[in-house]
């Protein structure tokens, strides 16, 4: 298995917890008096600050109001981290793991999505969230932060015009779309955050983690406050997490969606042709 010969240890974390990290866009779901988790990454970050190294983790997340082409509820989610470690080590695990996946599953290294011919093994594409603004969107990142259509110019202009033919990391997001990273060293208007794409389908989201509690604590407030600003409640915020976050050692984590994945393997463009019930089912 890729993981173990990565020298990873696999762990198991509470499904049900009293807090998620709080964030603008992601709804978490009640269970009883306490959320479901939307990630495993708060609780993977506390084992990191024990002293574990390298972990991973393959669990059901849930994300409430989630529910499209490429959105469930109820999601499989593979996340990984590692301590003493950024993300440049983590994209390099995606092109290992990709390859890995080539060599144990697959008989060939291109596969076909949504018309989209894709050299999985192929070197990866990197390209910086300003140079893709700057070439594809027609105005500046920090523009588009500043008077809110990122998230709108990202789907409409810069995701379609992606690479298609190989995977690509798409890097450097703007520090204000990246609540837990860390500021970019000689630029901290910008975050060391990357997305994995392939096909136009994304994949992954890492990045090198913040491991500040004071500006942490900041982040989470500030995602309060504009959860509020937009009539949504605001969120518990996780102590346990922020008294452990200030040992964490320099490290690097990830999410990849293992539904996503498997609808990349089987060339198939919709969530619900890769599991077995859909909440329409239940």
């Amino acid at each position: 298995m890729f993981f173990e010969s990565e020298r990873f240890l696999e762990v198991e974390t509470p499904l049900r917890i009293p807090a998620n990290a709080p964030e603008e866009h992601i709804e978490p779901i009640r269970s009883g008096d306490q959320y479901l988790h939307t990630s495993p990454e708060l609780c993977m970050k506390r084992l990191l600050c024990r002293g574990h190294d390298r972990i991973f983790q393959i669990c059901h997340c849930w994300r409430g109001e989630e529910r499209g082409r490429r959105h469930i509820p109820e999601f499989t989610m593979l996340e990984w981290y590692r301590s003493h470690s950024d993300y440049e080590d983590l994209m390099n695990d995606c092109e290992r793991l990709l390859r890995f996946i080539v060599n144990t599953c697959l008989s060939t290294s291109t596969i076909c999505y949504e018309s989209n011919h894709i050299v999985l093994n192929k070197e990866f594409s990197r390209v910086t969230v300003r140079s893709a603004f700057n070439q594809y969107a027609g105005t500046k990142m920090e523009e588009a932060v500043s008077n809110g259509s990122f998230d709108e110019i990202m789907v409409t202009h810069i995701e379609p015009a992606l690479v298609r033919d190989r995977p690509l990391l798409l890097m450097d997001y703007p520090i204000e779309m990246a609540a837990l990273a860390r500021p970019k060293p000689g630029d901290p208007s910008v975050a060391e955050r990357f997305e994995l794409y392939a096909g136009g389908l994304e994949l992954a989201n890492g990045f090198s983690e913040l491991n500040d509690p004071i500006e942490q604590r900041v982040r989470f407030q500030m995602a309060n406050q504009n959860r509020m600003k937009n009539g949504l409640p605001a969120l518990p915020i996780p102590e346990p997490f922020l008294n452990e976050l200030a040992v964490m050692p320099p490290s690097a984590g990830i999410a990849l969606g293992v539904d996503r994945l498997v609808m990349l393997l089987a060339g198939v463009s919709r969530i619900e042709e890769v599991i077995a019930f859909t909440p329409e089912d239940m």
